[in-house]
């Protein structure tokens, strides 16, 4: 049976190979082809990696995804579909659940919800409960930057604590969409926002995510 990983794989390489290299995403300042970069970098060259956590390294990651936005982009796409090397601990299924899953779903919106006929995805439950159990997780990681308390609600009320502070903006949605603006997508996101009118106006500016 595919992994939510995989599916999500296949879809987003689907998409940048529909976009072309040279659509837009949310990512700022990148287009498809530097997006594309960035996912093969990242699973392929565990040396230059360590840049998007370490400040130290982050040259080297620019350099050497730089060299691989320049490659075909027929090229990227295939290296996405295909996944890493046997070799990399990447390839493992465990792992690349655990790696991938949120990684590439929020990729895949990335690139949809840069166009202007974008629409929200229908999602099977199991998969959103997936993607809430994920946010729940990371939640404290994802809003450690947030300006104000913030908390994540689903509709059925279940929450997550994001940041505490005050004022408390609460922010309620489903799965897909309280991960999305808790990654720092928040104008792209689908949500209700309650709370002090300045305060929502500092979350929704703030830079959210990892």
């Amino acid at each position: 049976m595919s992994t939510h990983a995989k599916r999500e794989r296949l879809l987003l390489a689907d998409l940048l190979e529909a976009a072309g290299p040279e659509a837009l995403t949310l990512c700022d300042g990148w287009k498809t082809r530097d997006l594309a970069a960035h996912v093969v970098v990242r699973e392929r060259r565990a040396d230059a990696a360590g840049g998007l956590l370490v400040s130290a390294l982050k040259a080297r990651l620019e350099r050497v995804q730089a060299e691989f936005a320049a490659k075909p982009y027929e090229e990227l796409i295939q290296l996405i579909r295909t996944g890493p090397p046997r070799f990399s601990p990447m390839s493992l299924k465990q792992i690349d659940e655990a790696a991938n899953t949120v990684e590439f779903f929020v990729h895949t919106e990335d690139v949809r919800r840069a166009q202007p006929d974008w629409s929200r995805r229908e999602l099977d439950p199991v998969f959103a409960d997936v993607l809430w159990s994920r946010t729940e997780r990371t939640a404290r990681l994802l809003g450690r930057r947030s300006p104000v308390g913030l908390v994540l609600r689903r509709p059925d009320g279940q929450t997550a604590v994001a940041h505490k502070g005050t004022p408390v903006v609460t922010v309620t949605g489903e799965p897909t969409e309280l991960l999305l603006y808790a990654s720092g997508r928040q104008d792209a996101a689908d949500v209700e926002v309650e709370g002090d009118p300045a305060a929502v106006e500092r979350l929704r500016t703030a830079e959210l995510g990892m």
